[in-house]
């Protein structure tokens, strides 16, 4: 074969190539339609609607979930802040009973009175840090919220319902009340 012939054979696999491939892009870029049944359109908004129950269910357990956890941590504080009063309030006969031993002693040299006076420091150092703090009551306006009264005495030099004179003393861990102060209340 001449070459002019290998030419002229290679122009017509070309001219054969050619409308082949242009077909083949025209059906690739033509845009596509599709016919949907009533049956397919019942399905897709079948499952569409599962998909929206399932969301909301996620949702509200997400949700739930998140209240759990809030109201597992605030019974946690609870059970906390609850045993630490108890410890405290079962205490605080014996901060009683140290106060009631310093008043006993008359002599205030003696090494038991001296003895005696830094346990009662060392155990109110050791209930402020805790956070508990006493009641300051003495000469403050009565406040049944803080205050117990017992005995009522008729004193014209102190003003109206103010407080002459605490008999046990009083004491609040933050703004909760542990024990409250019994105390004698004028006029």
């Amino acid at each position: 074969m001449s070459e002019e012939e290998k030419r002229e054979e290679q122009a017509e696999e070309i001219s054969e190539e050619a409308p082949a491939e242009a077909a083949g892009e025209s059906a690739e870029t033509a845009p596509e339609t599709f016919t949907v049944t009533r049956e397919q359109m019942e399905k897709m908004e079948a499952a569409a609607k599962a998909l929206s129950e399932q969301q909301d269910k996620f949702l509200r357990l997400a949700a739930e979930y998140d209240n759990y956890r809030k109201r597992t941590a605030k019974e946690k504080e609870g059970i906390y802040t609850d045993a630490k009063i108890e410890t405290l309030t079962a205490l605080l006969p014996v901060y009683d009973n140290l106060e009631r031993a310093l008043s006993q002693f008359g002599d205030d040299d003696s090494p038991h009175r001296k003895g005696v006076e830094m346990i009662f420091t060392q155990f109110k150092e050791s209930l402020a840090k805790l956070g508990v703090t006493t009641i300051d009551a003495a000469g403050q306006p009565f406040d049944p919220e803080k205050h117990n009264a017992v005995m009522h005495v008729e004193d014209e030099t102190v003003g109206e319902n103010t407080v002459v004179e605490v008999l046990q003393q009083g004491f609040l861990l933050g703004d909760k009340v542990l024990r409250f102060a019994i105390v004698k209340v004028a006029n």
